[in-house]
């Protein structure tokens, strides 16, 4: 019996790329999206004839709307059952130091990238009672810079949130983390600028999603790692 992941923001990027990756290796996926909802069908329509013997569907939610986030995980195990993975992907990336934080901009950054992956652990632990949690992260924790103060916060505390879950939900949950560093270019830059930022960087080149697909199969494998963080920067962090 094929394994289920639920993978939030899977309709597009990284998320899409992560659910391409799981299908491939013979998952069924969930995707979660909010507004990508065309995105998201095309995606489950592409898997679905790739993949003809897996399961394959998409569940929307305003991961900024806690009634939505709460009864998420709920839903989908009343009409599927308990799952197996959960990516917490999602996240909300907007600019603003310390000075410049409005408390509408922290209130975005933490509700998406913080306060939903809380309560979809807590949600996934109390209904799935087994399985993985891989939680995306940034390099960005490793410093203090405040160009994207509420953004950065939100996930330096998911990391910590990652270790307590790991701690609390073991032996039968597992939960870990990966830290991407210059992935894909935004929808308004082109590869050049992602080049020019890699020069800051050890590797100096962009590392794509390939690095991060490596550290969810790595993740998935080692049935003795939680409570770890996987840096996919090319020493970004360094």
């Amino acid at each position: 019996m094929n394994q289920t992941a639920l993978i939030t923001g899977g309709a597009k990027r990284v998320g899409k790329a992560v659910a391409e990756h799981l299908a491939q290796q013979g998952w069924n996926v969930i995707i979660h999206y909010n507004r990508s909802a065309e995105d998201a069908i095309t995606l489950v329509q592409d898997l679905a004839s790739k993949y003809p013997k897996q399961l394959f569907s998409s569940i929307t939610a305003n991961l900024a709307n806690s009634h939505e986030v709460t009864s998420l995980i709920p839903n989908i195990v009343e009409k599927r059952g308990p799952f197996d993975l959960l990516v917490n992907n999602a996240s909300m990336f907007n600019k603003g130091d310390f000075s410049a934080t409005s408390e509408q901009l922290f209130d975005s950054q933490v509700n998406v990238n913080f306060k939903a992956p809380f309560f979809l652990m807590r949600d996934f632990a109390k209904a799935c009672k087994k399985g993985n949690i891989i939680n995306f992260v940034d390099t960005r924790i490793t410093n203090n810079k405040a160009d994207y103060a509420a953004y950065s916060l939100s996930k330096k505390a998911l990391w910590e949130a990652t270790k307590m879950a790991a701690v609390e939900f073991a032996p039968a949950i597992r939960a870990n983390a990966i830290a991407p560093g210059v992935t894909l270019a935004p929808a308004d830059k082109d590869e050049k600028y992602l080049q020019e930022l890699a020069q800051n960087i050890p590797m100096k080149k962009p590392g794509g999603t390939e690095p991060i697909l490596k550290s969810i199969d790595y993740i998935l494998e080692n049935d003795h790692l939680t409570g770890q963080l996987l840096f996919a920067d090319g020493g970004e962090n360094l």
